[in-house]
């Protein structure tokens, strides 16, 4: 249903989905994972528009907003970058020198823009951007305090096919869990959700509202998704962009590749599924394929207790002496030297 403050004067700027109800003795986080597109090529705009809708989710008393993989920055649907086997064209090298240029630097005045949005509406913000280092760029999650402080980021671990050609691979360095006051909250990207050691990693830091940002809107996402609230006793909250051809730029300056026709500008070409669910496995918002939303649920934090009184996967429904997962955690770096580290050292000890 939607969902609108009683003293609201204007519309908000897409509807918001509220499914569930929850005990009022329980302690309960108030959640909402953004279904919307980017503004392509245009991260002002993008920020722009990422405020209007925290704004929205603010005002019905989100604590926590969660927005889709790559939301600023875009995630490339259709692009090819010109890359086949052997060879690269000169129109694709353009097509991702645009691409770099939409994207940000990580800390950098775009992140401190996100960090001010989080403490003027007083949320908990999990946003999905591609970050930008030097000429590598990586798909990141960033998270932010209501108090408007920049907490940290996610690289995604596995860029999936193509993503493989533009993105850069994260490390053992960048999996947070962040103890809050909503509960433990942590993010994986996309696919690498269907990694069950990386999966096991946010489990051992104890994750208790599993952010999935994905640019996946298959209905089988929906059974991973489940699998996982199952799997690891919490929340997962999942949020994908819906888009339209007409949100990307137009040919022939942006080409759908693996299509038989150039797409019209009305087709739907991510249909979003963004949804909630808790850890019993019940949908308590979504999933919305109708168009962008905001997608909320009341979570109750007593549900994470009842369901890991069932199954707890690193507690006491775990094997130790049988089966363990070892996680390198520390920053990995092309290029040490040596001569600093003794620099560094030196200056320690005088």
């Amino acid at each position: 249903m939607a969902l609108v403050p009683a003293n609201s004067v204007e519309p908000p700027l897409i509807a918001e989905v509220e499914m569930n109800g929850s005990d009022p003795t329980s302690t309960t986080v108030r959640a909402t994972v953004v279904q919307a597109s980017t503004v392509f090529y245009d991260t002002p705009a993008t920020l722009d528009k990422a405020e209007r809708l925290i704004a929205d989710a603010a005002s019905y008393g989100s604590q926590l907003v969660v927005f889709p993989e790559a939301f600023v920055g875009g995630y490339p649907r259709g692009a090819t970058f010109g890359v086949t086997i052997g060879s690269r064209s000169a129109k694709g090298r353009e097509e991702f020198r645009k691409y770099h240029a939409a994207a940000i630097d990580v800390p950098g005045p775009e992140v401190d823009h996100l960090a001010a949005m989080a403490g003027k509406y007083k949320i908990f913000l999990v946003m999905g951007v591609i970050e930008r280092a030097g000429y590598t760029l990586y798909c990141t999650v960033l998270f932010f305090d209501p108090q408007g402080q920049y907490l940290g980021k996610h690289r995604k671990l596995m860029p999936t096919a193509l993503e493989r050609v533009i993105w850069g691979f994260g490390d053992g360095s960048t999996i947070p869990v962040y103890e809050t006051p909503l509960g433990k909250i942590g993010a994986l990207i996309c696919w690498e959700n269907r990694m069950p050691l990386l999966r096991t990693a946010l489990y051992g830091k104890g994750i208790e509202i599993y952010c999935a940002p994905t640019a996946d809107s298959r209905e089988v996402w929906q059974a991973s998704m489940t699998h996982i609230a199952l799997e690891g006793g919490c929340f997962v909250l999942s949020a994908n962009q819906f888009c339209r051809r007409k949100d990307y730029p137009p040919p022939p300056d942006y080409v759908f590749a693996g299509v038989e026709d150039e797409p019209s500008p009305d087709t739907v070409v991510c249909a979003g599924g963004s949804v909630i669910i808790s850890p019993s496995g019940a949908v308590l918002a979504g999933p919305n394929y109708e168009g962008e939303a905001l997608i909320t649920a009341d979570l109750d934090l007593g549900e994470i207790t009842r369901a890991k009184f069932d199954f707890d996967v690193v507690g006491h429904y775990s094997r130790a002496e049988v089966l363990s997962l070892t996680v390198k955690d520390h920053p990995q770096s092309p290029v040490t030297f040596t001569s600093a580290a003794k620099t560094e050292s030196s200056q320690k000890l005088q």
